[in-house]
């Protein structure tokens, strides 16, 4: 995509709409009133994509699997979080665990 012109307008049109959005929410929030059977389903389609995108990100890497070690250190991410332990905790542990397992020469 080498036109600038064309390339600036669709940053500026996505910047609107994303700023439109963004104030829609508390602007209309007194407006609507959302049943509580929704706002439970809501929140279960939220945690689906979540679980859904952790997933794709983990066992896949471009077009074919990813192999046992980032998994495993997902998986291992997931237990500590599960546990409440602190953030960087997690991220340290997981990473570990997946070089940990690739210098074992795990794929």
């Amino acid at each position: 995509m080498n036109n600038t012109p064309l390339l600036l307008a669709a940053i500026g049109i996505l910047a609107v709409g994303t700023f439109s959005l963004r104030f829609a929410g508390p602007a209309l929030r007194s407006r609507f009133e959302i049943s509580e059977r929704f706002q439970g389903l809501l929140a279960a389609a939220a945690i689906v994509l979540l679980t859904a995108l952790v997933a794709t990100a983990a066992l896949t890497d471009g077009t074919g699997p990813a192999g046992i070690a980032r998994p495993a250190g997902v998986l291992v991410g997931g237990v500590l979080a599960w546990r409440k332990a602190p953030f960087v905790l997690i991220v340290v542990a997981a990473a570990a665990t997946a070089a940990g397992l690739r210098l074992l020469g795990v794929p």
